[in-house]
């Protein structure tokens, strides 16, 4: 009677990386057994994760190693898609003004029509489009172009996804996926690269090369841009960075609107209700600063000043006047970011519409606070 020694896998390891090395085969692997009276099953279990194929063996590679080099030249897996609901969120402090009306008819018709919507900043473009997708319960996917923008940040491209190369598709391709409203905010900060979506503004689709699939849009699908030009430069030198787009780009928008501020009396309207949402019940604040905003702005267009009070500059002191209870320093606080002589003139237009208000006054009780 013949007895089988017992032999760990170390001992296995070892001994057959000191009898032929790292790389070996069966015809090794059966004299190692006869040598050490131990049978070939058993130690072809012991070293079971260092085979590499069929009747070889290999001590620096694990079965596991060989597995994800296999993957990494299969073709590459696809990330799933977002699935949570896209739909913005109503806000009750908006209210509808300029093209709001017109927007909500495109993205309601679910009819392919990209739209390009410029006016100034702040006055409302991008909030307009988000409330009328969260009145109609459309999906809103939303991307802020920059001048870096390119093909993967829109379209999409492989990530590293926990060791394995995955094809991740871009909100371009979300949004086509799912029928949902395409935002492209600031697009006029984009350079040449934003071209990859010309045959996607014709409707068409797009073929991803990188991955071999076509993506044809779903019903509903649409693409509004957002500007502070109309994609021809800023003659004065308002917006910094701002591109003259090409122009077979542009014109495969057909519908341009041209937003203002918003009236006087829609403007007063907002900053109520924002003021409502945080707190603060002062109609006559509210009024005083939308009279002011409206004389900085006839001044701005005759010259007078070089920059402009914008909606959103408004509802940012509102909302200041919330944190700090004091209307002064709300004011000067949100108006700081302007150079000293558009500051100063701001506040000496603001003077005009409140009479028993002077910054001056403010400016020296501020300080003797501080001291």
């Amino acid at each position: 009677m013949t007895f089988e020694l017992k032999m760990t896998e170390q001992q296995a390891v070892d001994g057959l990386r000191s009898a032929y090395g790292t790389e070996f085969t069966a015809a090794d692997v059966k004299a190692f057994c006869a040598m050490n009276n131990i049978g070939y099953s058993t130690v072809t279990k012991k070293i079971q994760k260092y085979k590499v194929s069929k009747g070889k063996w290999n001590l620096e590679v694990t079965t596991q190693a060989v597995e994800n080099i296999e993957k990494s030249f299969k073709a590459p897996a696809v990330q799933p898609s977002v699935t949570q609901d896209l739909v913005p969120e109503k806000d009750d402090t908006f209210v509808k003004f300029g093209s709001f009306n017109d927007v909500k008819k495109i993205i309601q018709s679910k009819i392919f029509y990209p739209t390009f919507i410029t006016g100034l900043s702040g006055n409302g473009k991008t909030f307009s489009v988000e409330q009328a997708c969260a009145q109609l319960g459309r999906e809103l996917i939303r991307v802020n172009i920059t001048i870096e923008t390119d093909e993967d940040d829109l379209i999409g491209g492989f990530r590293l996804v926990d060791g394995a190369t995955v094809w991740h598709d871009g909100p371009v391709i979300q949004a086509l996926n799912r029928g949902a409203v395409l935002l492209l905010d600031e697009i006029d900060l984009a350079s040449n690269k934003i071209l990859c979506l010309q045959s996607i503004l014709e409707g068409k689709g797009v073929f991803l090369k990188k991955i071999g699939r076509f993506v044809q849009p779903a019903k509903g699908f649409n693409i509004i841009a957002t500007a502070n030009t109309k994609g021809k430069g800023s003659d004065d030198g308002r917006f910094i960075g701002t591109n003259v787009l090409n122009e077979a780009f542009l014109e495969r928008f057909p519908v341009t609107f041209e937003q203002d501020y918003p009236s006087p009396a829609s403007e007063q309207k907002i900053l109520l209700n924002v003021a409502a949402s945080v707190g603060v019940s002062d109609s006559d604040f509210c009024q005083r600063l939308v009279d002011w905003a409206d004389i900085i702005r006839k001044t701005f267009y005759d010259g007078g000043v070089e920059e402009i009070i914008s909606t959103r500059r408004l509802v940012h002191i509102i909302r200041a006047f919330s944190i700090f209870g004091k209307k002064e320093k709300a004011i000067q606080v949100c108006v700081n970011r302007f150079d000293e002589e558009t500051k100063q003139s701001f506040m000496e237009l603001y003077d005009k519409v409140d009479a028993d208000f002077e910054f001056n006054k403010a400016e020296d009780k501020a300080y003797e606070e501080v001291k």
